[in-house]
């Protein structure tokens, strides 16, 4: 059997290493995260020549061995623990031929650890514009390594990597510069203290704080030792080794490198001055993003309808044809419709990422990023938190998962606990049918008092997110370094296999991780609205049945005789059928309907009564469940959205007479929907992104508790 080798991508940011990962892998990959952190880990198959099959690891984005985030720690560690499973048998450093000088850094450091490792220079197709030249052989031999020069955007010089990778043996490991230059003394008394161990590996664990796995736990005393007897002179030896490391790199790229700069071709500098302007850099970003969105909302409406509409077909079908039991009620009602919850997300995911990957792989999202920067910085966050923030109008659980390229830990975690205040599409069923019952369509000035009140809540939501993200940013005790760098790589044509991969594998991380709990919860919810306690719910069909009978000979003989009936309407009004009278029944006294009751005498403060409960309870599985769970309670079946609205207006309140969803009940349901945390999907993505159930729940605990401290005071003041 053939073995497998381990094959570690490192590189710089923006040096097309993703691109030389999806090039050697294709489709053959997978994501998750490192264990007990939330950095991600890409892994692929490669096969290479003689049966050979690599293990390709790509690693995080680093500048050098020098960490500064936990994603750089992530690559140093490996690099450290022979015990590893991923430990490579070679590093491929990949390298932009515009910037060799600044990632022959990593270069250098990473060839002296021992470690066989080839130089991939990429972009080799902007040469000829850029007008440099390099003498690949002499630059082997000043390097001591093999080098393929490589263009993963034209797919040239890929199979001689493979080619390399396969000999990796016949690699040199000699290092390119003697670390130990820089302090003698301090380096000798280190050897003599760990004889066995490699000088340059421990340099490395004593200035980073990272694990080294050949380190016996007796000896990391004496190591601490080191760490602390020279801790003032760390960061000025650091420097000192940069400065050898740049005089070496420098020397080769003067006998190796040739730039003609008179005749090289520069747009970017004259993109730059408008795109990152003060002025019109901000004007450009928003008219972009106007339009990303409504295209985004133009073309996921009509997959989104077709996913609704098969899952429903798809549910009917099963109803009609097997045999009628629980197990198909489970079928039809708990599984399909929990899976058509899922898919249904697939559309919006899909086209956000496609167009965030063209955004990346254009270059403009790294100006996007540097411009919006100094405002976000004032709150805690990133300039790279604007994505997620933004994304999060579409939907959150995408924008959660976009959040995953800012490097601090906490500016991050505040970006994901924040992001789901901004008002995604999810809301807008809700928001459009308690608009349209209290507040009346008439226009103030130019403009329409419903379409301006859904503006407001646009707006609430992304303040309330800002101002939210200052609060935690004061109030956490987390230690997080926090380095804006941000590299302005070259515009570029996006790759389309680049951007097809990242897309499939975003919408297929959703589907896998978080489909399970939403899966797992809609049957949950399912069995809670199928099932009662007692008799009324299992004799539903029999109680019904009588009281309708008595009621339909009552009305014969009395037509201005009218009795409210279980489901809550009014049968002289509003008459229904005895199907539809069974369903309604049956929810009032099934698990969820008790749990609405039981929660009634805490929502009633806030104007809502055990109907309303009941939805409030249910739209925890998406917050747009809301309109179909009260389209059931009011037993309005199949009807369209005006029968709904209609059903909603004449609902009364049984204590004050008055109407349920009024002026006062209306904008306090506005807000605690603009601020409760009422989304399934969005918690297991929180708890993916985070690895713990501790984020996700305090998320739901503060937001839903602020939701209705909010409806509270609005409903009390405005009744």
């Amino acid at each position: 059997m053939a073995k497998q080798l381990n094959v570690a991508l490192i590189g710089n940011p923006n040096t097309g290493k993703t691109s030389v990962f999806n090039q050697l892998t294709g489709l053959n990959q997978q994501v998750g995260n490192y264990p007990g952190i939330t950095v991600e880990k890409k892994e692929g198959i490669c096969k290479l020549e003689r049966g050979v099959k690599a293990h390709i690891l790509d690693l995080p984005g680093t500048y050098s061995l020098n960490a500064s985030s936990l994603d750089e720690n992530v690559v140093i560690e490996l690099l450290l623990n022979k015990n590893d499973k991923d430990f490579p048998d070679v590093a491929v450093v990949v390298s932009d031929v515009e910037n060799l000088k600044r990632n022959l850094l990593l270069f250098t450091q990473i060839k002296d650890l021992g470690i066989p490792t080839i130089l991939a220079i990429n972009m080799a197709d902007r040469m000829k514009r850029k007008a440099i030249s390099l003498d690949i052989e002499a630059m082997e031999q000043r390097l001591e390594t093999r080098i393929a020069l490589i263009s993963s955007r034209k797919n040239q010089g890929i199979d001689t990597l493979k080619k390399l990778i396969t000999e990796y043996k016949h690699l040199p490991t000699a290092p390119c510069v003697n670390a130990s230059v820089i302090a003698p003394e301090y380096f000798d008394r280190l050897r003599k203290a760990f004889p066995n161990q490699d000088l340059y590996k421990l340099w490395l664990v004593i200035t980073q704080d990272v694990n080294f796995g050949k380190v016996e736990r007796k000896q990391m005393d004496t190591l601490a030792t080191f760490k602390t007897e020279s801790e003032s002179n760390l960061k000025r030896l650091q420097q000192k080794e940069t400065i050898i490391r740049y005089k070496f790199i420098n020397e080769v790229l003067r006998d190796t490198q040739t730039i003609d700069v008179a005749n090289a071709k520069d747009l970017r500098t004259r993109l730059d001055r408008v795109l990152t302007h003060k002025v019109w850099g901000y004007v450009i970003f928003f008219a972009i993003l106007m339009l990303i969105f409504q295209v985004i909302y133009d073309w996921s409406s009509y997959p989104m309808d077709f996913i609704d509409e098969s899952f429903a077909s798809l549910s009917q079908w099963v109803k009609n044809t097997l045999p009628e039991g629980a197990l198909t009620n489970l079928l039809a009602e708990g599984i399909i419709a929990g899976l058509g919850g899922i898919v249904i997300f697939i559309p919006q995911i899909a086209f956000l990422f496609l167009f965030i990957s063209v955004l990346e792989e254009s270059g403009y999202m790294s100006r996007v990023v540097f411009l919006m920067d100094r405002v976000m910085r004032r709150f805690g966050l990133s300039g790279k938190s604007v994505v997620p923030l933004v994304s999060g109008t579409a939907c959150a659980i995408p924008a959660i998962m976009a959040t995953r390229n800012i490097e601090s830990w906490k500016e991050r975690l505040i970006t994901i606990l924040v992001t789901p205040f901004t008002t995604c599409s999810a809301r807008l069923p809700v928001y459009l049918i308690i608009i349209s019952l209290v507040i009346p369509d008439e226009k103030f000035l130019f403009f329409n008092l419903q379409g301006l009140t859904l503006m407001l809540l646009y707006l609430i939501g992304f303040g309330t997110a800002i101002g939210s993200a200052w609060i935690l940013n004061k109030i956490l005790k987390i230690k997080s370094k926090s380095f804006f760098v941000i590299e302005m790589p070259n515009y570029k044509l996006p790759l389309f296999k680049n951007v097809a991969i990242n897309v499939i594998e975003k919408t297929r991380s959703f589907v896998v991780d978080a489909g399970k709990i939403i899966l797992a919860i809609s049957i949950v919810l399912w069995v809670l609205a199928s099932f009662g306690p007692n008799e009324k719910f299992s004799n539903a069909e029999a109680i019904v049945t009588e009281q309708y009978n008595v009621e339909q000979a009552r009305i014969a003989n009395d037509s201005a005789f009218a009795k409210t009936i279980p489901g809550g309407a009014d049968v002289a009004n509003i008459p229904m059928t005895l199907e539809e009278r069974v369903a309604s029944y049956k929810l009032e006294h099934s698990f969820i309907g008790y749990m609405g009751k039981f929660i009634e005498p805490a929502v009633r403060p806030l104007g809502y009564d055990w109907k309303i409960g009941i939805a409030l309870i249910t739209s925890f599985a998406a917050r747009e469940v809301f309109v179909g769970t009260l389209a059931t309670i009011y037993s309005v079946g199949d009807a369209e959205e005006e029968t709904i609205k209609n059903r909603m207006a004449g609902e009364v309140n049984p204590v004050l007479g008055t109407p349920q969803f009024n002026f006062a009940s209306g904008i306090s349901l506005l807000l605690f929907y603009a601020f409760a945390m009422q989304c399934m999907s969005t918690l297991a993505i929180v708890k993916r992104e985070t690895n713990s159930w501790k984020w996700p729940m305090l998320q739901l605990g503060v937001m839903s508790g602020f939701a209705y401290v909010v409806a509270l005071i609005a409903y009390q003041i405005l009744k």
